[in-house]
């Protein structure tokens, strides 16, 4: 952890509240550092050296928390919803109430979600410069020609400007009147796979991430969440390091 930070980032580093909450609190008179009550959640701070203390309790880092969530279709990646829409988090029960997305799915995307309070590593999970390939089943709501595939493949430039440059597009199959493609990225763009399809005049009718590096849903339920082992957390970590 950094030697300094400002004092809404210590709950959140050591994993007990969003930095939003972080910062309610630290307004509510909550936090005290070095034994006087702190208001102003800007103020810096150094976890190593002071004496910080929320609700009178002594703020030490929580355990940390990995999960891969099987999230369903129809729910958001978030803690709450002005509009009262169903969130992830109805799913993980309050003992998770502190780990926060890696990366996020849209609401129409359902799959693999990790979860973590540990924001170093949630951090590195989604720098680009990690290169971790995530792997996404999609529906397209026609046939599509290798030709097109082959062009995807190649990389598009989408509506608003940016180009996606995927690791690969595959066919997984032709079923009925619809295609289903494999595709991989190793960019985190919003909703790359759906716009990087509309650039080349198809449509995603149905969208699933499937692989975060080496972790996968098999096994899982939708809803569902597990802890991931040490020695998964680790291979995420050894599959960036293999592609530099």
């Amino acid at each position: 952890m950094k030697s300094a930070m400002t004092l809404d980032r210590v709950l959140s580093r050591m994993g007990h509240a969003s930095r939003m909450e972080a910062r309610a609190a630290i307004l509510a008179g909550r936090m005290k550092v070095n034994g006087r009550t702190v208001r102003d959640p800007d103020v810096w701070v150094r976890p190593d050296r002071d004496a910080i203390q929320f609700d009178g309790r002594r703020v030490k880092s929580a355990r940390r928390r990995y999960l891969l969530f099987y999230k369903p279709k129809g729910v958001i990646t978030s803690h709450g919803d002005p509009d009262g829409r169903e969130t992830i988090y109805r799913y993980l029960g309050d003992e998770n109430k502190w780990v926060a997305p890696v990366g996020r799915l849209d609401k129409d995307t359902s799959g693999l979600l990790l979860l973590t309070n540990d924001t170093e590593f949630g951090e590195f999970i989604t720098n680009p410069e990690s290169e971790i390939p995530k792997t996404y089943l999609a529906k397209v709501n026609s046939l599509m020609s290798d030709a097109v595939i082959a062009q995807l493949n190649g990389g598009v430039e989408m509506k608003r400007g940016d180009r996606a440059q995927p690791v690969s597009v595959q066919r997984r199959e032709d079923r009925g009147k619809y295609t289903w493609l494999d595709v991989v990225l190793t960019e985190g763009k919003n909703r790359e796979v759906r716009r990087m399809i509309e650039a080349v005049g198809f449509k995603v009718l149905k969208l699933v991430r499937t692989r975060i590096g080496p972790l996968t849903l098999e096994g899982m339920e939708v809803g569902k969440w597990r802890e991931l082992t040490r020695f998964e957390v680790e291979s995420l970590r050894r599959a960036a390091a293999r592609r530099h």
